[in-house]
């Protein structure tokens, strides 16, 4: 499903205008972005929590060189379902 999919789905099943519906879909985007580059979970009830996570510090290898580099500490995105989304997935 795509973002022009949901956004379909949306106005279809609440009867607001495409338009109304898409900037809302880019703002909720914009916002849960803005919030996870500034270190901050974000929570939903019932849907799932959109995580910041923190890779340590290791060692990697260049096989082709043959030579060890070092992959420094950073942070990435995570999404972890409630356990509803999980159960309804299933």
């Amino acid at each position: 499903m795509t973002k022009a999919d949901i956004v379909n789905e949306i106005s279809r099943s609440t009867g607001l205008e495409k338009a109304a519906v898409l900037s809302t879909v880019e703002k909720f985007m914009e916002v849960v972005k803005d919030s996870m580059g500034n270190g901050h979970n974000v929570y939903l009830r019932g849907f799932g929590s959109f995580i910041v996570k923190t890779r340590r510090e290791k060692t990697a290898r260049n096989i082709s060189k043959n030579t060890t580099i070092k992959i420094p500490e950073h942070k990435i995105p995570a999404f972890k379902p409630s356990k509803v989304f999980l159960d309804q997935v299933k």
